[in-house]
């Protein structure tokens, strides 16, 4: 974020995955490799511009600049690396911390995890045992548990985005030109005690529907929101519900002497 003169990451970490990222595109177009994976995409994406597919394999030709140069309209080899990160860690980091936060909650609060097991149970059973995408829709309190896990500890602490017309905030004299750039203050809202009552207290009924319909919009924001809002959304939810179903069916968690509370 050179605006705020910060970095997000820590340069070596930086360094060791775009080092990484180049040493498998530098593989791949030396011994021409092709594989039909998201990589691939993106190496198409730095020599072409553009994603093309033939006899049913992604198609990919050229080497193109390494450094920050590429052909016209494709990705540099920094761009092909963030985009590359951006996947890796919206795909996965974000689905295992939500897991490791919500377990953490139900170690804390063991009522919410027999509750939660019990309807995992019940629901298994009338499913032959087996975590199916039906099963894990039918698993309501599943729902609002990782709902208040997302709301305590969203994957995204703020929102970037940038403002596409001028727009005057409602009841004030403030007008947001066109080209500025806001700040979302995700982790602010999720703990205004104005929207969420009591907002340390882990609580999953805040997501009953009764509860919901209290609320404004807008307030409730770990994926964002409108056009932008995450586009793995789903597949980041459905992944982490079967997780938490993989490991609730089978054992019981409880903090340890280490755990510290709170976090």
């Amino acid at each position: 974020m050179s605006f705020l003169k910060f970095r997000v990451l820590d340069p070596k970490v930086s360094k060791y995955f775009r080092s990484m990222v180049q040493d498998t595109v530098n593989y791949r177009e030396k011994n021409n490799v092709k594989r039909n994976d998201f990589m691939q995409l993106l190496i198409q994406i730095k020599n072409r511009g553009k994603v093309e597919e033939e006899h049913g394999y992604l198609e990919q030709n050229g080497h193109g600049d390494l450094e920050n140069k590429s052909d016209e309209n494709g990705l540099s080899m920094n761009s092909l690396a963030a985009q590359a990160f951006v996947f890796f860690a919206a795909g996965f980091e974000t689905s295992s911390t939500t897991m490791t936060f919500c377990l953490y909650e139900l170690s804390l609060h063991q009522d919410i995890q027999e509750r939660l097991r019990e309807e995992i149970d019940i629901v298994l059973k009338k499913h032959e045992g087996k975590i199916t995408y039906e099963a894990i829709q039918e698993m309501e309190y599943l729902d609002k548990v990782v709902a208040e896990t997302l709301r305590k500890y969203p994957p995204v602490q703020n929102l970037n985005r940038e403002c596409t017309k001028a727009y005057k905030i409602p009841d004030t004299d403030i007008v947001l030109e066109k080209g500025i750039l806001t700040v979302i203050p995700v982790f602010a809202l999720h703990h205004d005690p104005k929207y969420y009552p009591d907002p340390e207290r882990f609580d999953p009924e805040r997501f009953s529907e009764e509860e919901k319909a209290k609320r404004q919009h807008y307030v409730y924001l770990p994926f964002g929101e409108g056009p932008r809002i995450c586009i793995g959304m789903r597949f980041g939810l459905m992944q982490t519900k079967v997780g938490l179903v993989s490991l609730l069916s089978k054992y019981q968690f409880i903090l340890s002497k280490k755990t510290p509370v709170p976090l």
